[in-house]
């Protein structure tokens, strides 16, 4: 009976040293892109590159201020191809007033333009399950939210017809 409660007592401690060892190394991950994207600022300021403030971008691109986290400050912008990389943090959740959620990864990328943050990567929402955020676009009081899954096929395997199985739900 010692020896069990003996291996059952050093499993669970072996669980618990690794959870507590994989909560530091994604410590250390955020920590790492904080400050990769706080050197990335400091350059731009040494080099006279001065960014204007996030939300202050999204102003200038039509696009609400919110759709970020607050603490959401640093980003790159490619003026020439038009993509955004915003880096957070820390993977978090934000609550919106209409009970909608979002949720982020350390970074989110997307292709700006007037009006629209399209091909975008690392933002899901809650829609029965978490989906991948696409493309948000606004237009005059609303903000679109395309979300979605796109995955190539190869065509000639839908070229034959085939029976379908029923299934008891959809």
């Amino acid at each position: 009976m010692d020896q069990i409660l003996g291996k059952v007592g050093s499993y669970w401690m072996g669980q618990k040293a690794n959870k507590e060892i994989n909560s530091v190394g994604d410590d250390i991950n955020s920590l790492s892109t904080s400050i990769e994207g706080g050197a990335k600022w400091l350059v731009n300021k040494i080099k006279g590159k001065m960014q204007k403030p996030l939300p202050e971008l999204l102003k200038e691109y039509d696009l609400p201020i919110g759709i970020f986290p607050r603490d959401a400050t640093n980003y790159e912008l490619n003026e020439e191809t038009g993509k955004l990389t915003v880096y957070i943090p820390s993977i978090c959740e934000v609550g919106y007033k209409d009970s909608s959620v979002l949720r982020f990864s350390d970074s989110v990328t997307g292709y700006l333009e007037k009006g629209k943050l399209a091909d975008i990567e690392g933002m899901k929402t809650k829609f029965i399950v978490w989906v991948k955020v696409t493309c948000i676009s606004s237009e005059k009081s609303k903000v679109n939210f395309t979300v979605g899954v796109k995955k190539s096929r190869n065509r000639d395997a839908y070229e034959v017809q085939r029976d379908g199985v029923a299934v008891d739900k959809f």
